[in-house]
């Protein structure tokens, strides 16, 4: 066609322009900057200062950014170069300072491109401008030096580019940006004894939550007052039970999972409950509008509680969300290799194994059989449709959001997952969602596999999802 001869052309143009430019100082830093990005080493690197860098911003933009490359290289690499097979240019009159060695592998798209793109964008989305724009130049310069180096042509950049920033956005199907603001809630009384130092406060620390190292150190100088328990290996639900019992508040620092113990502990022993970030995705201390532990300090220091509902299913609370189908198996499948691998890498592998095995379940649903993919629900309505939905507006409309998505021969598993992951995209007449206030599950073989704020479990006969209306009291900054 006659326009991509015409890009063609002026992608060698300019690639020549480039080639022919003398830059002093530069010869031969770009060409070792270009070789640091080689396999992302230099993303991963810089990933690893972030993550150790105490801030939690800077911690999920850490994950965010490998989270993006993860999904950009196998795009590049795996689909974009084996589809187009461009050979690579030619080094003819490229000065021997700048020449690295060219990749046996096809030129268009560039994989360094999409990877440093796709790490610039999602560090960009979570990093306060500060540390995302130095990122950002550093991944023009790898771009550039792609160009620079002779191994690419600009259009090759481009595209690669273009596909990194794509899947640094498409993170957000994955994982949520962190939550700003808040939902509705229900304003509480104040704090009875209300001690700005932290008396009264039992703080239980989950050291495996995937949250900062010094946690305990953090609490203890936040609230000098303040009694702090770390769990050590303890059974986390004896511990947190003990700790109501003693607490005029119970804190908690952990992720979701941990949240939730800390939830059924305060609601036995009718404690106010401070949710403290400590977690990989945080979903409730963000629907609370607490980003880190110093929001979570903050909060407390404002003396403002609030009344939550709280789901339950087979005598177990649930803050976010329960479900079962497809999800429970995901889980387990992540939960047996993370941590010899790391939570991320281990979600990828499992899965690949859950898009190879996973089958529908037969459950009956409020008295009608139906097979399911996946049976979503949660605690709450959730605002965005989808058989996996992130954000809500309220906390407190005494509602269960009840997703449902089915089999059907049209909707192969490849589709179902796909779906479930991209928010539900193409779902048709096979997605179905109500509100209810109670809802009955059983299933032909007795036994039913459960997810619930990011655990899972087994329940052995009728399975029921209720209700607990504004009966969790927690702690939230004030408006």
């Amino acid at each position: 066609m006659r326009w991509r001869s015409r890009l063609g052309r002026l992608d060698r143009r300019l690639f020549a322009t480039v080639a022919d430019a003398r830059l002093p100082g530069l010869e031969r830093l770009v060409p070792a900057l270009s070789r640091a990005a080689d396999n992302s080493l230099l993303w991963a690197g810089l990933a690893g200062t972030l993550a150790v860098s105490g801030q939690r911003p800077l911690r999920r933009a850490a994950t965010r950014g490998l989270l993006a490359i993860s999904l950009a290289s196998p795009l590049v690499n795996l689909v974009g170069k084996q589809l187009f097979g461009r050979t690579r240019p030619s080094l003819d009159g490229l000065p021997l300072a700048r020449m690295i060695k060219v990749p046996a592998s096809a030129s268009f798209p560039s994989g360094h491109s999409a990877s440093a793109a796709a790490f610039a964008t999602a560090v960009a989305m979570e990093a306060p401008v500060a540390v995302a724009l130095p990122v950002a130049l550093l991944a023009a310069a790898v771009c550039f030096s792609r160009v620079y180096t002779g191994v690419h042509y600009p259009g090759d950049v481009l595209a690669g580019a273009a596909i990194g920033v794509a899947t640094g956005l498409g993170t957000r199907r994955l994982w949520p940006e962190a939550v700003t603001g808040a939902p509705r809630v229900v304003t509480a009384p104040p704090m009875p004894g209300h001690d700005p130092d932290g008396r009264g406060v039992v703080a239980v620390i989950n050291p495996v939550a995937g949250g900062e190292p010094s946690m305990a150190a953090t609490v203890r100088a936040a609230l000098p007052g303040a009694e702090v328990v770390e769990a050590d290996g303890r059974d986390m639900a004896e511990l947190m039970s003990e700790a109501a019992a003693r607490a005029r508040v119970l804190a908690v620092a952990g992720g979701d999972g941990t949240v939730n113990l800390g939830a059924q502990a305060a609601l036995e022993h009718r404690r106010p409950l401070l949710v403290i970030p400590a977690g990989t995705l945080d979903h409730f201390a963000g629907a609370l509008g607490l980003d880190g532990p110093e929001e979570a300090m903050t909060a407390y220091r404002s003396g403002e509680v609030v009344a939550v509902d709280v789901g339950e299913v087979a005598g177990r609370v649930f803050l976010n969300n329960a479900s079962l189908g497809v999800y429970p198996e995901l889980v387990d499948r992540r939960e047996s290799i993370e941590r010899r691998v790391g939570k991320w890498p281990a979600l990828l592998w499992a899965l690949s194994r859950v898009l190879r095995t996973a089958e529908p379940e037969k459950v009956v649903v409020d008295g009608v059989p139906r097979r399911v993919w996946l049976l979503f629900v949660g605690n709450c309505h959730y605002d965005s449709r989808g058989a996996a939905p992130r954000l809500r507006r309220r906390l407190e409309d005494g509602l269960l959001d009840v997703r449902l998505l089915t089999a059907a021969s049209r909707l192969p598993r490849l589709r179902a997952l796909t779906s479930v992951l991209l928010g539900g995209l193409g779902l048709s007449r096979h997605y179905q969602q109500w509100q209810a206030d109670t809802l009955k599950v059983s299933s032909p073989s007795g036994v039913v596999r459960l997810a619930r704020d990011g655990e899972t479990f087994t329940v052995t006969g009728d399975v029921e999802f209720t209700k607990r209306p504004r009966s969790l009291l927690v702690v939230r900054p004030a408006d």
